[in-house]
């Protein structure tokens, strides 16, 4: 977020470069990168014969680098934006000469969304050192919870823990469609509010009572009847807390579990960085590996790998999500 600003703040500042390259595997900070662009490189009366917007699906590199190569009309620059410019893959090469001698009154704007290109090439190395060139990387799952108070916190808003996890739990690390879901609780909620996980079930239809984030809990603490309700709320509400996520969750947890049984320091601080995990959970890892031994755990891995296998038809199984969750919690807390 940090490189985001310092960009923007350049632009405000009148450094506009010729070349903006916006890559990488996060399409949101190119999204919103472009969608800045877009909106204040030019007054609203300069675009309509100075703004291009182009898809890589429907142009070419010659017809891009041809309206790159047009005069400005009674402005001081013209933008073209090439959006899905990862389209472009097989002939992104052939801007070299362009980007060797651009045009000094165009700004051309590639957002290369879901891949890179290879920073060894010559015109990239080019782009980074005369140009700009922006590199979006996802982001781990481990901080997507940092990342949402960061957001709130600028837009006049604080958010609890647990709220951050539910999103962070149900949305993974999906930027875009966190965004949506925090626009949709800034349009409900007056600033200066404090999000709580009832807003969230409220508003987003997440339940705060029901979901992986409290059956790993639940699970780790041995607290049988909870655990056997929620797998009974997954089973009633399929769409919402779909299989093949809730196994993946469940086998990330005990994963992380087992490393933990091999961790020497145990301070919050040393198990977030190890385990890539948020330090709100890792009381809830102390709790379960003084209930879990290693041992127990890597059983209770191999009994999720199974049931993974089940799901995608590998020794499939007639028995229905119910009977296999309670099937599989039965093997967790028995001996």
């Amino acid at each position: 977020m940090d490189e985001i600003v310092k960009i923007i703040n350049d632009i405000k500042a009148g450094n506009i470069k010729p070349i903006y390259f916006l890559m990488g595997e996060e399409p949101y900070y190119i999204d919103k990168l472009t969608e800045y662009l877009e909106d204040n490189l030019l007054t609203e009366d300069e675009k309509g014969f100075n703004q291009m917007v182009l898809y890589g699906r429907d142009t070419t590199i010659d017809e891009i680098v041809s309206n790159a190569k047009r005069y400005p009309m009674m402005a001081e620059r013209q933008v073209v934006i090439v959006k899905e410019a990862q389209d472009l893959s097989r002939t992104i090469d052939k801007i070299e000469p362009y980007v060797e001698n651009p045009q000094p009154t165009t700004v051309l704007v590639f957002a290369y969304k879901y891949g890179k290109v290879d920073k060894r090439k010559k015109w990239l190395k080019t782009v980074a050192k005369n140009h700009l060139l922006f590199e979006s990387e996802k982001l781990k799952d481990y901080k997507v919870g940092d990342w949402i108070k960061r957001v709130l916190q600028g837009r006049g808003y604080s958010i609890e823990p647990k709220a951050a996890i539910m999103l962070q739990e149900f949305l993974g690390n999906d930027l875009s469609r966190i965004a949506n879901e925090l626009k949709k609780l800034e349009i409900i909620l007056p600033k200066g509010s404090t999000i709580t996980p009832d807003h969230i079930e409220q508003n987003i239809g997440i339940s705060k009572d029901f979901n992986v984030f409290e059956l790993r809990k639940a699970i780790g603490e041995k607290n049988h009847f909870k655990a056997y309700q929620i797998v009974t709320y997954f089973h009633q509400n399929p769409k919402d807390n779909p299989k093949p996520l809730v196994i993946a969750q469940l086998y990330g947890y005990f994963v992380n579990l087992l490393k933990f049984h091999g961790l020497k320091d145990r301070s919050q601080g040393s198990v977030a960085s190890a385990l890539g995990i948020n330090p709100f959970f890792v009381e809830e890892y102390k709790i379960a590996a003084a209930n879990y031994p290693m041992k127990k755990v890597s059983s209770v891995i191999n009994k999720l790998q199974k049931i993974d296998g089940m799901s995608k038809g590998v020794g499939a199984s007639n028995m229905e999500d119910i009977e296999l969750y309670k099937d599989f919690l039965i093997s967790v807390f028995g001996k």
